[in-house]
């Protein structure tokens, strides 16, 4: 798992760097066919000018593209360095919560089945093959079932703990993240106005075109860091409902396995 966070994480800045390379070649290429352009719309046709217009809106990768650079790719760049770093916690965590869910109901009968046959060891070989917190909490308590009843709960409930902590291991990064993303959003909203405000002290005077430019990074990196929140909270709320579920399922399987030890006499 932590090879897999490694790879997610080191994609996710190859991604930033190639998007820094793009940026700056983007900035040429804008200098270089403004002149083109400028020549285009002189000959064009309305219905043409239309035409291209619509052609260029239908690439969401150049919109998104040319939006990080309208954006400042500076504010930008942290931005989506948090979205990158946020998913790869949370597409690990995913994954490990997907593997960690097992069939309790299974689980039980080959438990049952395994002590009414071969007796406490068989039912413990039966939760070695098994993965799963749930299957090394039953491990933990069989171990030491020849101690009595108390002392297997007792087990029970403190290795219970330690799976849940497990469970949980990596959700407080992730809350970092969303609560991030939208304050270097507004970081850039505050320093874009003051850029425009900036300029309408230099110019002595307001005009749309000389705070249009840093109200665009304003509202550009507001948006972003708001977007790349509410994504991080889809996959932190999914976290925190299949662990609630893990540890529910965890907690009416330890019961159940007391009531078997029970039932097959195991003293108190």
């Amino acid at each position: 798992m932590k090879k897999l966070f490694a790879l997610i994480a080191l994609s996710g800045m190859l991604f930033f760097m190639a998007s820094n390379a793009v940026v700056a070649q983007t900035d040429t290429a804008t200098q270089d066919t403004a002149v083109q352009e400028e020549q285009v719309e002189m000959t064009a046709d309305p219905i043409e000018e239309q035409a291209v217009v619509a052609e260029e809106g239908q690439s969401l990768h150049s919109q998104l593209k040319q939006k990080f650079i309208e954006g400042d790719p500076t504010f930008m760049s942290f931005v989506l360095i948090t979205l990158i770093l946020g998913l790869a916690f949370a597409i690990e965590r995913v994954l490990y919560l997907n593997l960690a869910t097992s069939n309790t109901k299974k689980l039980l009968a080959d438990v049952e089945q395994a002590l009414e046959s071969g007796g406490v060891e068989a039912a413990k070989d039966v939760c070695r093959k098994t993965r799963g917190p749930v299957a090394s909490i039953f491990y933990q308590g069989l171990d030491r079932a020849d101690h009595g009843i108390d002392v297997v709960e007792k087990s029970i409930i403190s290795y219970g703990g330690v799976q849940a902590g497990l469970l949980e291991k990596g959700l407080s990064w992730l809350a970092l993240f969303i609560a991030l993303a939208p304050m270097l959003g507004f970081m850039g909203t505050v320093i874009g106005m003051i850029g425009a405000f900036d300029a309408i002290e230099v110019a002595g005077d307001i005009s749309p075109s000389l705070v249009a430019g840093g109200i665009k990074v304003a509202l550009i990196t507001t948006v972003s860091g708001l977007l790349v929140a509410i994504i991080l909270q889809i996959f932190y709320n999914y976290c925190v409902a299949k662990i609630d579920s893990i540890i529910n399922n965890m907690e009416d399987a330890s019961i159940s396995l007391l009531d078997l030890l029970v039932k097959h006499n195991l003293k108190r």
